[in-house]
This record gives C-alpha cells, sequence and structure tokens, in this order.
C-alpha cells in the first residue's frame, strides 16, 4: 500500500469528533481540524466500507454488491437486512457481501447497525435496489473525504428528484434551512461519511433518516459536499407509500427546526407559499414526465382565452386605466412586468383566482387537448401572465402541467413582487430574448432522463409567441394578432381548436 495512504488511513481511523451534540438547541459541535492534503493514487484504495440496508431486495442486491466489491475504493461490503422474507440474504452473501441481520426493521436502525460492525471509518451507503450505477461510485463519493475536503458527501444524480423531494423537502428547506437547500437530492440514500462523525448523530427510523443526517451533519459544523454520480434508477415508491414519506420527512425537518429555533408561525405560512411556488418549476414537471417523449405548448393568453387573463384582473380591480398606461411603454419584458404586478399589490389571492376561473376559453380546448394526451403527448400551458392564473387553467382544459411567473403572496395577499420562472429565462449561450418562451423548448430538450424528448409542438397568437413557435418541431396559430406569425416558415394556420384535433396522430407512433 502507499505510505502516504496508509498515514492517512491511521489518521482517519484514530481521529474522533471531540465535542457530541448537547440536548441544548443552540449548541454547536465544532468538528477537529481537518487532516492534512496529502497527494494520493487515483483511483483510491481500499478505503471504505459499503453498507447496504435492504429488505426484499432479492432483485437488485446482488448486482448492487457486485457493483459496490468492484470499486477500488471498497475494502468491504456489509448488507443489513432487515429480516427479509425473500432471498435477498442469501443472493447478497452469494454476491460476496457479509451478511447481518439489523437489530430492528427500519432503514435507520439498519445504517446504525452498519456503523457499529464498520471496519473503516469511511462509510458509503447504497441502496438495495439501484440500478444503471457507473462505475468508481465509491471512488467518486469518498474522495472529499481522503483529501480533507469534506466530512459528509451526498451524491447527486439525474436532473431532478421525486414528487416528495421537489413539493415538500426542498421548499421546507429553503424556508427553516436555506444554507442546504442547494442539494439536488437531501432524501438520497447514497452518501459517504465519516463513522466518527455519524457517531454524533441521531439515525431516524422511517423515511426521514437521510434528510436528518443531512440537517444533523450541517448542525455540528461538519463539512458537506455534493457529487455528480450522473444518472441511475431505483424502484418508485407507490401512490401511499409517498404520502407517508411527505409526512415523515415535513416531521424530520420541522423537529430540526424547532431544536435550532427556527420554527415560527410565519415560517410555516412562507413554506407552504414556496410549496405551491415549487409546483411552477420545470424540475417539478420534468419528474412527471413519466417517459412521455412528445409536448406540446399551449399559451395561454389569446390561444386559450380569447381574453388577456391580466387584462381581466385589472378591470376586476380597477386598475385598468394604469395598466393600459403600462401596456404601452416600451420598457423591456421584465421591467414592464415588475410594473404590472406591482399594480396588484395587496389584491387577496382570491380575487386572482376568481378571475381565472370565470375567465372563457375557446370551444374544442378540452376535446384537443384530452386527443392530444390519449395520443401520447405531454401537455402543457404557458404563460407571460401569472402560475396562480395559469394552474387554474391548467385544470380547467385537462393538461399536464402550467409554466408561468410567480406572483408573490404573504397570507394569501399579494405583496406586488414578480419572480420571473427561470424556464422563460436565456441562459449563457443560448440565442434569443433574455425572457422567451422558446427556452422553454430548450430546456426540455436538454433533459437527459430516458427517453428522451424528441418532438415538441407548439401553438400560439401573438408576436410574443414567436420564439417559441420557431422553435418548435410543428408550430400552429390560431387567430393571429400580427401578420408576422403567419410569415414564419412551417407555421400552420387553424381556425380553432377542433381543426388542431384533426391534426393529431391517433398515436404517438404515428406521430
Amino acid at each position: 500500500m502507499n505510505t502516504a495512504l496508509r498515514k492517512l488511513l491511521s489518521w482517519l481511523r484514530s481521529t474522533w469528533w471531540r465535542a457530541r451534540a448537547s440536548e441544548r438547541a443552540d449548541t454547536v459541535i465544532v468538528p477537529p481540524a481537518p487532516p492534512p492534503v496529502i497527494a494520493l493514487p487515483s483511483p483510491l484504495l481500499a478505503c471504505a466500507t459499503v453498507v447496504i440496508p435492504a429488505l426484499n431486495e432479492a432483485a437488485r442486491v446482488a448486482d448492487v454488491v457486485r457493483h459496490a466489491l468492484a470499486d477500488p475504493a471498497t475494502a468491504e461490503v456489509i448488507v443489513i437486512d432487515d429480516s427479509s422474507i425473500d432471498d435477498t440474504a442469501r443472493l447478497a452473501r452469494q454476491a460476496g457481501a457479509e451478511v447481518i441481520t439489523s437489530t430492528m426493521l427500519g432503514k435507520g436502525a439498519s445504517m446504525r447497525d452498519g456503523v457499529g460492525v464498520a471496519r473503516c471509518d469511511l462509510i458509503v451507503y447504497l441502496d438495495g435496489d439501484l440500478a444503471g450505477l457507473r462505475p468508481n461510485i465509491v471512488t467518486d463519493l469518498c474522495r472529499p473525504l481522503v483529501r480533507g475536503e469534506a466530512d459528509f458527501v451526498k451524491a447527486r444524480f439525474g436532473r431532478v428528484g421525486g414528487r416528495v423531494t421537489e413539493l415538500t423537502a426542498k421548499p421546507m428547506l429553503k424556508v427553516f434551512f436555506p444554507e442546504i437547500a442547494h442539494f439536488a437530492q437531501p432524501l438520497g440514500g447514497l452518501i459517504a461519511v465519516r463513522a466518527s462523525l455519524l457517531k454524533a448523530l441521531s439515525f431516524e427510523n422511517g423515511y426521514g433518516v437521510d434528510i436528518g443526517l443531512l440537517i444533523d451533519a450541517h448542525r455540528t459544523g461538519a463539512r458537506l459536499a455534493e457529487v455528480d454520480i450522473g444518472s441511475l434508477e431505483n424502484d418508485s415508491q407507490p401512490l401511499l407509500d409517498l404520502t407517508a414519506m411527505a409526512n415523515e420527512v415535513s416531521r424530520v425537518i420541522y423537529t430540526r427546526a424547532r431544536a435550532a429555533g427556527r420554527l415560527h408561525m410565519e415560517q410555516i405560512v412562507a413554506m407552504y407559499e414556496t410549496q405551491r411556488q415549487a409546483t411552477a418549476t420545470l424540475d417539478y414537471i420534468l419528474s412527471r414526465r413519466r417517459g412521455r417523449t412528445r409536448v406540446i405548448l399551449l399559451d395561454m393568453d389569446g390561444t386559450i382565452t380569447p381574453e388577456r387573463y391580466v387584462v381581466e384582473l385589472a378591470r376586476a380591480t380597477g386598475h385598468e386605466a394604469a395598466l393600459a398606461k403600462l401596456l404601452d411603454r416600451d420598457d423591456d419584458a421584465a421591467t414592464r412586468s415588475e410594473r404590472i404586478a406591482a399594480l396588484f399589490k395587496f389584491v387577496h389571492q382570491q380575487q386572482f383566482e376568481r378571475v381565472a376561473h370565470a375567465l372563457p376559453v375557446r370551444p374544442g380546448v378540452i376535446a384537443c387537448v384530452n386527443r392530444l394526451r390519449r395520443s401520447g403527448f405531454m401537455v402543457g400551458l404557458v404563460s407571460d401572465s401569472y402560475f396562480v392564473a395559469a394552474e387554474i387553467l391548467r385544470r380547467r382544459i385537462f393538461a399536464d402541467f402550467a409554466l408561468a411567473h410567480t406572483m408573490q403572496f404573504d397570507a394569501e395577499v399579494c405583496s406586488g413582487v414578480l419572480r420571473l420562472n427561470p424556464a422563460f429565462l436565456a441562459r449563457d449561450g443560448d440565442s434569443g430574448p433574455p425572457i422567451c418562451k422558446s427556452h422553454v423548448i430548450r430546456r426540455l430538450r436538454e433533459d437527459l432522463t430516458e427517453p428522451q424528448v424528441v418532438e415538441c409542438w407548439a401553438v400560439g397568437d401573438n408576436v410574443n409567441d414567436l420564439g417559441m413557435l420557431r422553435a418548435a418541431d410543428r408550430a400552429f396559430v390560431i387567430d393571429p394578432k400580427s401578420p408576422l406569425l403567419t410569415q414564419v416558415p412551417g407555421v400552420t394556420t387553424v381556425a380553432s381548436f377542433d381543426e388542431l384535433c384533426s391534426l393529431v396522430p391517433e398515436s404517438t407512433a404515428a406521430a
């Protein structure tokens, strides 16, 4: 073994967290000084214990064990079996793992048991149902620990998390623990951490164990890191399990927030508003694509609805004259949108919703959306207006998602603050205007989740839809407000949604 590596491993085994968590909420554990950074060979030599908590994972556990053992950083693999009734224990043992029965049912107990029997101070947790793992994941996760750059490492995989991650965990972290809200998969079970740190942390028994460890490690003052391991597959949870998961994750975050002195009514209200806004993000929408490879974007104002929502809202709230002056200005799109949003400061959220419910939709829209969805399309409503309205119109026409800018509400009263949806914003290297619906199509095509999006359609009516129409594979206009729309090559003018419906293929195989 390399002399430098041997010295470092000796240091790791002898290191111990001197301070332990106090029962007082404001106590912070101060970790010892980091080890010296020593030049190491690449890949890392055997330095980590891989712990795999497992319950009835016969379908994949052997593959996960073999994958871990093939990694040069793996010194041993220990499967903590939750008294499985299938062949999990036998198959894991045959694949080369040491198998130990857990002391009690629950992932948290199994993870804690793994710390007690591990022979290395670096512990890597893997799930027993993983597939699609790229080589040397154990090495990748351990590298920041061995280099002395971090004490706790989470894996980042894929583009987005699941529904509980996007709608529960991330919004709550943004409110209660914004310092760690940037982690892509805070609920992910792929972790590399020092055993000495783990012995100072609490292990929840249920679904909240991983988020609890992340928060607790942060509160000790440990150095946290995130490593991109590409994409992977694991078994999806049934809907009832997702409900239980969301409840457990919420409980754990609330408990930690209270212990940190951060649990106040104002924050809870803010958390619910953040959760509402999370459904307006493209990340959340992509997590619900479910293998669909064709997407159609329907403009809202003037296309789905003959009238513009913001005009009707201004009429209902007495701001019609002020809005007319702003619509005639030559401001850039962002400035104009912000000034229009400020008009509705102090308007109650229910007024926004009433106008959206009352807004008429064009004949044939619902039947066309239904035909598109049966043909395999993911149908989205896009709008330069406000998500609070677009989401209602989306549900009225039975579309799959809505994308729009979010109006901020405090205690259900409009603050007048508008947050531009990042899906509409240009990134470095993007062509087109800074704010444009064409960027939504670009983001859809950039999603690497298999199977990838192969075709995007778009329907619009006005010049603010031009970029989206040009970017689409097939583009349509209904009741065009400018001759520019009919002059775009490849754009088809349709008289109604009934006509558009007749152009939708019977199935995606025919598209």
